[in-house]
């Protein structure tokens, strides 16, 4: 692993977030979102992996982040930040037409 990723990956903070990973040419090929963006990212890069993140994790030569107040955020931030840059690991939520969404149900604890 490059000197400058292993920096990035030790000073990460465990706030919640988004992180934006990046090839050589500096295309995000990535978009994720964490409860901790030190446990998560560092995560990648330690252990197997099935091949698509393995594949990902070849191409990765930089990453940024974003820190947001709590989950939700990351989560609404993911799926915009997913929308305007397309990266092509990334394979759920690239329609526009699709979006998360939560069922209430109407009983006496609701699932």
């Amino acid at each position: 692993m490059k000197t400058n990723l292993k920096i990035k990956l030790a000073n990460l903070p465990t706030q919640p977030g988004c992180y934006l990973m990046k090839n050589v040419d500096g295309k995000i090929i990535y978009v994720g979102k964490a409860k901790s963006l030190k446990s998560r990212v560092n995560s990648y890069f330690v252990g197997a992996h099935d091949y698509k993140v393995t594949k990902m994790v070849s191409n990765i030569h930089d990453f940024d982040y974003i820190v947001t107040a709590n989950e939700k955020e990351s989560l609404i931030l993911e799926l915009n930040l997913i929308k305007k840059h397309q990266p092509q690991f990334n394979v759920i939520f690239m329609d526009d037409k699709v979006y998360p969404y939560i069922k209430i149900t109407d009983e006496q604890w609701p699932r």
